[in-house]
């Protein structure tokens, strides 16, 4: 009898246990996935979600930056009418299979993936439930799968993150891990190609960046894009002062006064800027919509070439150039007489302050730097190297590579 006793026991803690572990788990990443609808001409709705709430300190990442401090939140705004939330009804049409017709008849071809004909009209509207207004957006393709997961670990909104995914593959991946918040919009790229940097692939991958974003500002939402080899050591939002068009990290190693200026710096040898193009936050606005149109036209005037083999970071500093600062004509229009006037209008930036958006070539090269500004980091990018696992060595010797000991706090798991 007592032998009974004890097996009961120690039955009841380990399921006590997995109770405590499964409630842990569940309310990190609980949203609903979206119903999926086969239509794929719906209105898109973009917006910003709510903290996260996970525990940083524990990984070492949380310091006391100073930046003014952060509006208080808004409420969180009635659930667009264009989301449906799945349903046991809306699932099945997807997953069930009719019966065969007779007992001997060969047995039917599975159903395409619904993730297909997933629009981002949908995904925007899914990510816009989180939040009210801001959308995180990322493009990923299978090889950086990783790079993604790192980086959702470290970002304290992630609720808000929409990643477009570069091939089928990885976007069913993410959905079956995550469902809802990737989209791949069509047609894909050569997804082996996609990852070499330099490569006509890899130009292609980035080439599309500034139209995703241009959709989602015509939708009248602000987002914010990051490259998934970036690491949040701190929530970035309340450094976006003002009510700027469009905001930005210099992509050069000189170091700069902390006061410095936040207008754009003066062109360097090749006649353009050095902005980087893998941080960036834009409005809904005239002048944001203005600088993306011409970031792709650039990108169709500066072709890669086995000579060239560019990427899109220089179409985008001549596009800055060629904007920012200038005057153009907008029409809006006159809602009291239902008239067209014109307005002059200005591209207005912001050059976010080094401290706390450095870039990798001086973040990880110049020690006596990263010393003096102790505690003012926010983002940092692990960029000025490349190689996958290059990268990789360098996060895990600054310890930035999260997915060793936190795989559990992303949403996609272990990789």
């Amino acid at each position: 009898m007592l032998h009974l006793h004890l097996v009961a026991a120690v039955a009841g803690c380990a399921l006590a246990q997995h109770r405590r572990t499964y409630v842990r788990r569940s309310r990190r990443h609980n949203r609903p996935a979206p119903a999926l609808s086969r239509q794929s001409n719906r209105e898109e709705e973009v917006g910003r979600g709510e903290e996260s709430g996970r525990n940083r300190s524990r990984r070492g990442l949380t310091h006391s930056p100073s930046p003014p401090p952060p509006p208080p939140a808004p409420p969180r705004p009635a659930r667009s009418p264009f989301l449906r939330f799945p349903t046991s009804s809306a699932s099945s049409r997807f997953s069930s299979l009719p019966p065969s017709s007779s007992p001997g008849a060969p047995p039917r071809a599975p159903p395409a993936s619904p993730w297909r004909a997933y629009t981002l009209q949908e995904a925007a509207a899914f990510a816009a439930a989180a939040g009210n207004g801001t959308v995180l957006l990322a493009a990923v393709s299978g090889p950086y799968l990783p790079f993604l997961s790192n980086w959702l670990i470290s970002v304290s909104r992630a609720d808000q993150v929409l990643v477009i995914a570069e091939d089928y593959e990885t976007l069913e991946r993410i959905n079956a891990a995550w469902p809802g918040h990737a989209v791949l919009v069509p047609p894909a790229p050569d997804a082996q190609a996609a990852h070499k940097f330099g490569s006509q692939g890899f130009f292609n991958f980035t080439s599309r960046r500034p139209r995703h974003l241009l959709q989602i500002l015509e939708l009248g939402y602000s987002v914010m894009y990051n490259d998934v080899d970036m690491v949040w050591l701190a929530d970035p939002f309340p450094y976006l002062v003002g009510d700027h068009d469009v905001y930005f990290m210099d992509d050069m190693t000189p170091v700069k006064p902390l006061d410095h200026s936040h207008e754009l710096p003066p062109p360097g040898k090749k006649g353009r800027t050095y902005i980087c193009s893998c941080m960036i936050f834009l409005r809904p606005t005239e002048g944001a919509k203005l600088l993306l149109r011409k970031w792709i036209e650039e990108m169709k005037e500066q072709p890669w070439s086995k000579q060239r083999k560019s990427n899109d970071q220089p179409a985008f500093n001549w596009a800055l150039n060629k904007t920012a600062g200038q005057f153009y004509v907008a029409k809006m229009a006159m809602s009291s007489v239902k008239q067209l006037t014109e307005a002059m209008l200005q591209v207005d930036v912001y050059l976010l302050p080094q401290s706390a958006f450095p870039t990798g070539g001086l973040y990880f090269k110049n020690k006596t730097w990263v010393k003096e500004t102790k505690g003012k980091h926010v983002i940092i990018h692990n960029n000025y190297i490349t190689g996958f696992e290059k990268k990789i060595k360098r996060f895990r010797d600054h310890g930035l590579w999260l997915v060793d000991e936190h795989s559990d706090e992303s949403p996609l798991g272990r990789i």
